[in-house]
Formats: structure tokens, C-alpha cells, sequence
């Protein structure tokens, strides 16, 4: 009889285990990859993750690979397409802020050399190790995401909340937040 592994408790199906097991607390330095992340915790807002990861193909294909140079030229043409588009969530606020997020992006590429440099900054430089046994200890938001969430709302950031900074800082493994009693806390625990 083959053990199950033991996960963390919100990842219960087959969609959410391929992401909790490949992907999330992952570190991400790639500014393409951190890029698209940002945008699908933003358009994520009031919904469900499994509503984004289900859409995650889509939005790829609807946004250019998260091509941050070409999002930021978007016309309105480009607009009302992707307001047509029943793949991705067609709201007209997260639309836009994606649009404005690729050019807020661009100027932060430009000042630090690259969007992973910029966002690295606020946990040093190195995923921050946590050590929760349950899930209700694993917070919202933290003082590093206040931070995130605050300077990318300086810089006209859009959809870049505290709760959303912390939850974009879990799945690209700025923080590792994978519980101490799943089989991938240890695993993510030895990446950078």
C-alpha cells in the first residue's frame, strides 16, 4: 500500500497538489515568471486560487507570456479583447491594472537592473524560513509585505495589497510557508 504524502491541508485535489508540489514556496528569480505571479495573485482578488490556476493557461496565451514589454503597450483594442475573452477574469479594474503593473514594471527594470533584485529586497535576499505547525498561525500579512506592498503602491502598482504581497511572497518562495508537517517544507527549506 503506497503512503500518502502529507501536504499541507489546503492543497486537497489533484490541481492543487501539482501547484503545492511543483511551484509554490518555490524561489523565483526569474522577472518573466515574478511578473505573471504578481498579476494572477492581483486578478485573483474576491475569487478563488483554483479559479486563476484553471484560467493559468489562458491568461498566459491572453497576456503574451507575461511579455511585460508587450503588456505595456496594450491599445484599446488589445482591451477589449481581453474584456472579451471568457478565459481569463474579465474585469475591467484587473485588465488595467495588469497593463499599468508591466509599465510600473519596466521603470523598477530600469532602476534596479531587474524586477527580482527590486522585489528580493524586502526578505533580504533570501526566502525567509518559517517553522508553522497549523495553518491558522500562518499569517495574512506580515511586515515585510506592508513594506512590498507599500513601495509597489509608491511606484502606481495596482491590485498590490498587503494580503495579496504576502500570498505573491508565498508562491514565488520569498517566505517558506510550506507547514514544518508537509513533506515539502524541507525540500524548499534547502533552495535560494
Amino acid at each position: 500500500m503506497k503512503k500518502e504524502l502529507q501536504r499541507c491541508p489546503w492543497s486537497t485535489d489533484e490541481l492543487y497538489h501539482a501547484y503545492h508540489d511543483r511551484e509554490w514556496g518555490v524561489p523565483v528569480h526569474d522577472d518573466r515568471h515574478l511578473f505573471e505571479m504578481l498579476i494572477l495573485e492581483g486578478a485573483q482578488a474576491g475569487l478563488s486560487w483554483r479559479t486563476i490556476l484553471n484560467k493559468r493557461e489562458n491568461y498566459r496565451a491572453a497576456f503574451d507570456q507575461f511579455d511585460a514589454e508587450r503588456v505595456a503597450r496594450y491599445s484599446g483594442r488589445k482591451i477589449a479583447q481581453l474584456l472579451a475573452d471568457p478565459g481569463i477574469v474579465r474585469n475591467r479594474l484587473k485588465v488595467a491594472a495588469a497593463i499599468g503593473n508591466a509599465k510600473a514594471c519596466l521603470a523598477v527594470k530600469k532602476e534596479f537592473r531587474s524586477f527580482d533584485r527590486y522585489l528580493w529586497r524586502f526578505v533580504g535576499n533570501r526566502p525567509k524560513q518559517n517553522r508553522w505547525r497549523v495553518m491558522k498561525d500562518v499569517p495574512a500579512r506580515t511586515p515585510e509585505s506592508d513594506a512590498l506592498s507599500k513601495d509597489l503602491l509608491s511606484r502606481g502598482f495596482k491590485f498590490v495589497g498587503s494580503t495579496i504581497c504576502y500570498a505573491f511572497m508565498q508562491a514565488v518562495g520569498m517566505v517558506n510557508d510550506h507547514l514544518v508537517t508537509c513533506y515539502r517544507h524541507k525540500e524548499v527549506a534547502g533552495l535560494k
